[in-house]
């Protein structure tokens, strides 16, 4: 869908220049979640957008400092590695280097569960970023700070899964404020009362809100391999844990509460993003040709470290192509429904016209799929392009696409660079390619940007995409020994399981 008004225009009435120029709801992607971590908040997707909007001093975001963030940074961990034993790991190295990985590991479960990081700061006012990894829906409307409080219980030193424990609800506790009033409200509450932060020089208290939220009601069916449709227990906080894929209907009914929580946050702009196939990310690969010519989808989708001859589908963990399609006809149909309510809401339902706007995100990611369409032309579908990378990005060598990142050995990449070494989320460069369309929506609603100096910046607005190369690290220098890597996290996988651990 490349028309964010749905074909539905028309002129708002504004005044003044709202407190608030930038809320967002989200789950990982607008966390800033990146190698099995959130550490770089400053450079997710609407940090970006403040910072291009000459607001970022005013912009409010959690921070993850020390041992390379939550709840486990595949990067930082590759890194040690690479330092300690070389981009080539010897096979007599190689059971040292998995026990190093493991006493890495169980530091950073230290300094989190028992160190520093066991205290979440003290917040004094509500954060810009509303923002969890690993929240779906549900969570979003009912867990609040008093119950990821109540969820951290008396950990454990597990020598056998070290990976940091309730780690989403300790990251929640930095993004959520504590005191008496605000314990208990929702991300939705907490934007209510942004939006109410404003005097009678302006119509809100906010002036863009971005609710960007649903990939988790389907991304465990790749980060668990597993295909499990909701049931009657997926309003429930604890039952939908059993959960991969949420029924269609099931999704409508809870985005339906959604709905109704954003009408009552005082926001002049709102962009709904659609939810992306969660199938292309890259830790689930599809293995072997194509199911038939022109298919979109491989026979066994499984893990990126599995090679296709050794791959055995009564040994290795993976789901079916049929799964995969399956997965993918649900999310169209969750984007049908957050398309429905954006052109209610531009129509008038109710009586009043609120200007919303829809960002399809799920395109997005469509146009980028390497091995789906972007080297299968027969596998394309009649509105398929491919998406034109800014030129900073083209320039690169080589140009980033959505496969695995792998290393050269000579200090660059030879594959990907627009998803992390987790597989799932993007890398720098490829956040600032959301946060560009967000802009490109933003100028279309009229919100107006400015440069350092105050002066109104025109159009287009684009990103600073040079900056965020330099601050790529695997973009500009991916660990060298990804090969060996590799294995260390098929290890990993295989005695703690952290792709479902670090990204649930």
């Amino acid at each position: 869908m490349f028309d964010p008004t749905l074909g539905r225009s028309f002129s708002v009435d504004t005044e003044g220049t709202p407190r608030h120029r930038l809320v967002a709801i989200g789950d990982s992607l607008t966390h800033g979640f990146q190698s099995g971590a959130v550490f770089n908040t400053d450079l997710s997707y609407p940090a970006i957008i403040a910072k291009e909007l000459g607001w970022f001093d005013e912009y409010r975001y959690p921070r993850y400092g020390g041992h390379g963030g939550l709840p486990l940074n595949i990067e930082f961990l590759l890194r040690d590695l690479e330092g300690r034993f070389g981009s080539e790991v010897s096979a007599w190295e190689l059971p040292l280097s998995l026990f190093r990985a493991r006493q890495l590991m169980d530091e950073i479960e230290d300094y989190w569960e028992r160190g520093p990081g066991q205290t979440a700061p003290l917040l004094s006012a509500y954060h810009h970023c509303l923002a969890v990894y690993g929240w779906d829906l549900r969570d979003a409307l009912g867990k609040t700070a008093a119950i990821c409080e109540e969820a951290i219980a008396a950990p454990n030193d597990d020598l056998l899964s070290q990976v940091v424990q309730n780690n989403g609800d300790r990251a929640a506790l930095r993004v959520y404020p504590q005191w008496r009033e605000a314990r208990r409200m929702n991300f939705f509450q907490a934007a209510a009362e942004l939006g109410k932060d404003h005097d009678d020089s302006t119509d809100c208290g906010i002036e863009t809100l971005i609710v960007f939220l649903g990939a988790n009601n389907a991304l465990q069916a790749v980060t668990d391999l597993r295909v499990a449709w909701s049931g009657d227990g997926f309003r429930d906080l604890k039952q939908k844990e059993d959960y991969t894929v949420w029924r269609p209907e099931h999704f409508k009914a809870e985005l339906a509460e959604i709905q109704e929580a954003v009408k009552t946050i005082e926001a002049r702009h709102v962009i709904w993003c659609t939810v992306p196939h969660v199938t292309i990310v890259p830790i689930a690969r599809g293995i072997g040709g194509k199911v038939a010519p022109g298919s979109p989808y491989f026979p066994y989708y499984c893990r990126p470290w599995v090679d296709d001859v050794d791959f055995s589908p009564t040994e290795d963990k993976h789901i079916t192509g049929e799964e995969a399609r399956a997965v993918d006809c649900a999310i169209d149909m969750y984007n049908e429904e957050i398309q429905h309510l954006v052109e209610q809401a531009r129509d008038g339902a109710g009586g009043t016209r609120r200007d919303w706007y829809l960002l399809d995100i799920a395109g997005l990611l469509d146009r980028l799929a390497s091995r789906r369409f972007a080297t299968d032309p027969n596998a394309r579908p009649a509105w398929w392009t491919p998406y034109p990378l800014p030129p900073a990005l083209n320039a690169l060598d080589p140009v980033p696409d959505s496969r695995f990142l792998t290393s050269d050995g000579n200090g660059g990449r030879a594959s990907g660079g627009l998803f992390s070494l987790d597989g799932v989320h993007p890398t720098t460069v490829a956040y600032g390619l959301i946060a560009q369309e967000m802009i490109n929506v933003m100028r279309l609603a009229g919100v107006e940007f400015t440069h350092g100096s105050g002066a109104l910046r025109s159009d287009p607005v684009t990103v600073d995409f040079d900056r965020l190369i330099l601050r790529d690290s695997l973009v500009r220098q991916p660990p060298q020994n990804l090969k060996p890597g590799l294995d260390i996290l098929g290890w990993a996988d295989e005695t703690i399981d952290w792709v479902k651990r670090t990204l649930l």
